[in-house]
């Protein structure tokens, strides 16, 4: 398969174009701190001295494999009748502990200043995400925040509205809330480790409110054991479950089901585990679908993200009164993203 460079697959987009982000996309700044094995190794067990013993026993660093594993396993006791209501509720404890230990790894992880990206990665990173009138990220850092919001390294304005603005009535809050009346061009529908369900509202943390640095911010917040708006559930009906039962990940599900034009897929791995958002591409009224793929075409894990792009084209070819999207597939490399 030859693949396409970036430049090809904007040439052959029609309509607008929007973008949907993978892990890849943050592992494309540093790989180092992104990636699963460098989340678990920073990863905080203080307390809970037994969750690192999970991850050994299923010989895995993804957090999502061991929470999926945790809630197949309640299933599974909840057909023994012998079984303690006492052990039910602790792996039930334990899967909220490791939802937070991965959201603390994440901020912990993360780079702590703005200025840990170089003027000239900014500028790549803006030119590239410039091309999109809509972005949908699955990333729960806040690279993008960072590139969306670093104006001062270039002189081209970027369309990056989320949807946040000042409380109605509370002006002067420390933190920014989703007003559900605006029309969004960035969605984070996973949450993100800026943004917060307080219950009666999402909010965000923003540095031009507080003058403090967000990962400081979250950082604060995670030592008073407030954990930010993070859909980390091991199964995608799961994922899916709580995405409707909120109503700014629901409202981001649901601009996603409906572009239009070409849509294009940067750094995802096509994982079962995000089917939910995956099957509302065929729903779509997209004409192309453009899928990123990182290195050789061939090797196991790009074959697995072809097959299922093509699975998801077959699915929209055989919907009544839809046309069939083309798919092209292009070299991420090609787009450097990060310079």
């Amino acid at each position: 398969m030859q693949l396409l460079t970036i430049d090809e697959a904007f040439d052959r987009a029609t309509g607008h174009k929007s973008l949907l982000l993978g892990n890849g996309f943050s592992m494309a700044f540093d790989r180092n701190i992104f990636s699963y094995g460098s989340l678990f190794s920073k990863a905080d067990f203080t307390g809970v001295e037994h969750i690192p013993h999970l991850f050994e026993a299923l010989q895995t660093r993804d957090f999502e494999a061991v929470i999926r594993f945790l809630i197949k396993l309640q299933s599974i006791i909840e057909i023994y009748d012998s079984i303690s209501e006492e052990l039910f509720a602790v792996i039930a404890e334990d899967i909220e502990k490791v939802k937070n230990a991965l959201a603390s790894s994440v901020a912990n992880n993360h780079p702590p200043l703005p200025f840990s990206v170089t003027d000239e990665q900014y500028r790549h990173c803006r030119a590239f995400l410039r091309n999109f009138r809509k972005i949908y990220t699955l990333n729960y850092d806040v690279l993008l925040y960072w590139a969306l919001m670093h104006d001062d390294v270039d002189d081209e304005p970027m369309r990056s509205d989320d949807g946040f603005r000042h409380p109605e009535g509370n002006e002067d809050a420390p933190y920014v809330s989703w007003q559900s009346a605006h029309s969004p061009s960035v969605f984070y529908m996973h949450g993100a480790l800026h943004l917060f369900d307080a219950g009666h509202e999402i909010t965000k943390y923003t540095w031009s409110k507080t003058r403090v640095p967000i990962v400081e911010q979250i950082r604060s917040a995670l030592d008073e054991e407030k954990y930010p708006l993070f859909v980390s559930e091991g199964h995608s009906h799961e994922k899916l479950d709580k995405i409707m039962h909120n109503a700014y990940l629901h409202k981001a599900l649901r601009s996603f089901s409906s572009i239009g034009g070409s849509l294009f897929v940067f750094g995802h791995s096509f994982d079962d585990n995000d089917d939910h958002i995956l099957n509302q591409i065929p729903q779509s009224a997209i004409s192309k679908l453009f899928v990123g793929l990182f290195g050789n075409p061939n090797i196991p894990d790009n074959q697995q993200i072809i097959a299922k792009a093509q699975k998801l084209q077959k699915t929209r070819a055989a919907m009544p009164y839809k046309r069939a999207f083309e798919l092209d597939f292009f070299d991420v490399s090609t787009a450097q993203v990060w310079g």
